[in-house]
């Protein structure tokens, strides 16, 4: 719980990925009581409620409006029926296990494998990413697949010991890239595309408790692509 009180009634939530001045001006015109994201508004403490920052911004425009802020991040990345779970499924693996022993990303097979080129086309299909940053695989055809919802590059070695093709993941870096390839398929998609679908687990999970659930629109990527 980042902004509000815990004990008041919630009759109306708005789902987001990021809470952002446009998110919360959406959850006033739709009269939400609280705002529920997967990424912390608060990552890093406010030194300052003084709307010289758009963290502070939110803040005072949450409290403003008697809106509540709660965030889940980590708690709902490393569970199963999380995350890296929801990814698993949009991307058609099955039989997927954790990847990580602190619970974090997943791994399993493709129902049928596919040569890598067709596979970052899927990735590109289903997810509906704005870019895709890749390496040089091990192998041209992809069967088991490793991922990890958000800055999983550090398990890009986890990834290869476990025997995947590829690893889909977020926000690698250059040497990271170097690294991996032709060890391993690197295919690294927008932070926000990865961990969108937050917002429909949230949804899953409190719609049927009589709460209004409303998925906001105003949510999106931070990244600019330019073709």
């Amino acid at each position: 719980m980042q902004v509000g009180d815990t004990g008041r009634d919630i009759q109306s939530v708005l789902l987001t990925t990021d809470v952002t001045e446009d998110v919360v001006n959406e959850a006033i015109m739709l009269g939400c009581d609280l705002i529920i994201s997967h990424h912390p508004l608060l990552f890093r403490g406010l030194k300052q409620v003084c709307g010289q920052t758009p963290q502070a911004r939110v803040v005072e425009m949450a409290i403003k409006h008697d809106i509540a802020i709660y965030s889940a991040h980590t708690n709902l990345d490393s569970v199963v029926g999380g995350i890296n779970t929801k990814l698993a499924e949009r991307l058609g693996v099955t039989g997927y296990r954790l990847l990580t022993e602190s619970g974090l990303g997943a791994i399993g097979k493709l129902p049928q494998p596919m040569k890598y080129p067709k596979f970052i086309s899927h990735v590109r299909e289903v997810l509906g990413t704005t870019y895709i940053r890749y390496t040089k695989p091990a192998k041209e055809i992809v069967e088991t697949v490793a991922l990890c919802g958000g800055s999983g590059a550090e398990f890009i070695e986890t990834a290869i010991e476990q025997g995947a093709d590829v690893y889909v993941t977020a926000d690698c870096k250059y040497h990271e890239f170097q690294d991996a390839a032709g060890r391993i398929g690197l295919v690294d998609i927008d932070h926000w595309i990865s961990e969108h679908h937050a917002t429909e687990i949230f949804r899953d999970i409190i719609a049927p408790l009589g709460v209004k659930c409303n998925i906001s629109e105003k949510d999106r990527t931070p990244i600019q692509i330019k073709n």
